[in-house]
């Protein structure tokens, strides 16, 4: 961490957020950007490979800030700098923050067109209709008045009338209220409106607030706390109507891209626990009051909150040190349903309002799963579901009523951009479909923001106003299938390098050869490295569901569910291609959206789902994956696109898929015509 500045220190200016610190010399310049709450993307964790850190360095004199910023007011280049720059190229003036120190005072601009970060936020409220049966009720009541013959307590005339008209016998009230009852008993002319928690049938009630007269108000949040996106929910408790929704990125990803280097900084660094946690609640907060703002409703009307993470959000948002799941044996410290009040989670509502946190499954299978599980609900059907939330981290869900298990696969950020070089999320300008003409093999695609094809008139104008940017995660999947598709890569992952003498867009790059995609700026070409991110990624998680289809004694599955946000954008026809998820009927695999999401949506406004997640997480089988010592050949053979060896009869139905040569067994392939 940064040590403390004094004011002889250089200041450095952060352009164009405006912010601005003094910083010792030597101060990495990264640091000082994450200490000042500057997003600067940083993918490998400062070891100068990702390039996502590039900042431009401003020179001259800043008369309005008093700052001479020059060129030996900052380090020379290392020799990490100049290994990047030979590899991938540096524009001219840019520096890597992760590598680059403060010398003297500075004014530094961080590019736009590197922060990744300002995502399409795609995480949706669903349409599903939930059978209300909330946690927390309004009762109106009408009180007598005070009677000298009848020397009772206004609060226990309050709690007889709440007995005898809603059958609320004798509910806990917090002292907080204690002196408010009696002005407002008054001001409501003896009527008043108490919202009622009572979250288990038999537990004791508490009354969470008080309003003089008829109120008609009750709202509850269902979030999910995503290591990349935050969506949160705004739901009518009287109605169970979504009265606003809004997502954002996760300001986490400025202390690390995914969950381990979130962990590795809770380690590294003494307040890193503390400042996450008060990073993701400011995140909530700033939600909640963007939800009202929309909707016009009160934060005060606010008076449940239920939340979903993966099981490292779920603890740096209880303000829980993760370190322990950072290493076997991956021991949460709670895996059971927590109940808190939203006070003490410091977020705005009512100062009553409680709050709710699904269980957790296991220590890499999160609360996120348990939301997804409740909402699409392998554990009550007879058919078996395999239900996958793809991430850095996919969680995956197998079973039926009889049976069901679940696992966690490191797949990495691959998917989400990060490892591939010409990887980002989802923004306006990224590509997002890709297709390839099997006989010329040339491309088309589209971009986040355009309706049109490349090859469509109109989309030169769609480019040139949105830019052409990289590749987001469902191009990443599609232009690797559709390399395969059209001979340009083996089953292997292979990119044949004699297919150059076809088209020009196969060139040889080092020892391996890449596909160009886009000429133009930036340059979009898929390499040999690429391919095999991307290979490693998908195997991991092909290998993590084949081995609870061992466990479940199954050669195949009736039915998948493509759980959140990444879920929703790929195509499920590519995904098995690709060898992401195995062969199933392609009727039968859908993308559900933020199913978990939906399940914090159904335990908000139904107790009762809180009840049958509790029950059904307390039944599902963890596998571990890292214990499986079959694991490792389920991998390598889930490396071959789409497998070494598991047939996909139902794929090879609507696709025409190459396949290998009967005696080589290798590179020489033909199309199934």
């Amino acid at each position: 961490m940064t040590t403390a500045s004094s004011p002889k220190d250089p200041l450095v200016l952060f352009m164009p957020s405006g912010k601005r610190g003094r910083f010792p010399v030597g101060t990495n310049l990264l640091e000082a950007a994450r200490s000042l709450g500057v997003h600067v993307e940083s993918v490998c964790g400062g070891r100068a490979t990702c390039g996502r850190c590039q900042v431009d360095l401003q020179q001259g004199h800043f008369a309005k800030f008093g700052i001479l910023s020059s060129c030996d007011h900052i380090s020379a280049r290392s020799d990490r700098e100049e290994r990047y720059d030979r590899l991938r190229g540096l524009p001219e003036g840019r520096r890597l923050s992760c590598s680059a120190t403060i010398q003297g005072d500075l004014v530094v601009d961080v590019p736009q067109d590197t922060v990744i970060n300002a995502q399409v936020v795609r995480k949706a409220a669903g349409d599903r209709v939930i059978e209300r049966s909330p946690a927390v009720r309004l009762c109106y009541v009408e009180v007598e008045p005070p009677d000298m013959a009848r020397p009772l307590g206004d609060l226990d005339r309050l709690k007889a009338m709440l007995a005898r008209d809603w059958h609320i016998p004798d509910p806990a009230v917090p002292l907080r209220l204690l002196p408010q009852v009696q002005k407002l008993l008054r001001q409501g002319a003896w009527g008043v409106t108490a919202a009622i928690h009572q979250d288990e049938d038999g537990g004791r009630p508490e009354i969470l607030a008080l309003w003089p007269g008829l109120h008609n108000a009750a709202y509850g949040i269902a979030c999910d706390i995503g290591s990349t996106t935050i969506a949160l929910h705004l739901v009518s408790l009287l109605s169970g109507r979504v009265v606003a929704s809004a997502g954002a990125p996760n300001p986490q990803i400025r202390f690390g891209e995914d969950l381990m280097s979130r962990v590795s900084y809770v380690m590294m660094n003494p307040d890193g626990r503390e400042a996450m946690t008060a990073a993701v609640r400011e995140a909530v907060n700033g939600l909640i009051g963007r939800v009202c703002a929309e909707s016009g409703v009160a934060p005060q009307d606010i008076l449940d909150a239920v939340f979903v993470a993966n099981p490292i959000m779920h603890h740096l948002f209880l303000g829980i040190d993760p370190t322990e799941l950072g290493q076997a044996p991956f021991a949460l410290a709670v895996s059971g349903a927590v109940h808190t009040t939203t006070a003490e989670l410091g977020l705005a509502a009512n100062p009553g309002a409680r709050a709710y946190l699904l269980p957790c499954v296991a220590g890499h299978v999160g609360a996120d799963a348990a939301g997804a599980t409740l909402a699409e609900g392998p554990h009550r059907q007879d058919r078996m579901m395999l239900l996958v939330d793809i991430g850095t981290n996919a969680e995956i869900v197998l079973g039926h009523a009889g049976r069901v298990v679940a696992a966690s696969s490191p797949t990495g950020p691959a998917f989400e951009g990060a490892e591939i070089s010409s990887g980002q999320r989802a923004a306006p300008g990224a590509i997002e479909r890709v297709r390839i003409d099997p006989e010329t093999l040339e491309p088309r695609f589209r971009i986040i923001g355009s309706d049109r094809w490349s090859d469509e008139p109109g989309f030169a104008a769609d480019a040139a106003r949105l830019g052409i940017t990289g590749l987001c995660g469902s191009a990443i999947i599609e232009v690797v299938a559709e390399m395969y598709l059209s001979g340009i890569v083996s089953a292997e992952g292979v990119i044949d390098g004699s297919l150059a003498a076809r088209n020009p867009r196969i060139a040889a790059n080092g020892r391996t050869f890449s596909y160009l995609l886009h000429e133009g700026s930036p340059r979009i070409a898929i390499t040999q490295n690429d391919l095999r991110a991307v290979q490693l990624a998908k195997a991991a998680l092909y290998a993590g569901i084949r081995l609870l289809m061992e466990k479940q004694g199954v050669a195949a599955v009736d039915c998948i569910r493509l759980a959140g946000a990444f879920g929703s954008l790929i195509d499920p026809k590519y995904a098995m291609v690709l060898g992401l998820i195995p062969d199933c009927a392609l009727s039968e695999v859908r993308a559900v959206g933020n199913a978990a999401g939906t399940g914090a949506m159904m335990a908000l406004l139904n107790r009762d789902h809180r009840r049958e997640i509790e029950t059904t997480v307390q039944r599902i089988e963890k596998i571990e994956t890292a214990l499986e010592p079959h694991f490792q050949q389920l991998f390598v053979d889930a490396m071959a696109l789409p497998h070494r060896t598991d047939p996909f009869p139902h794929l090879a139905e609507e696709v025409a898929l190459p396949r290998r040569d009967a005696v080589s067994g290798n590179a020489a392939r033909r199309r199934r015509r």
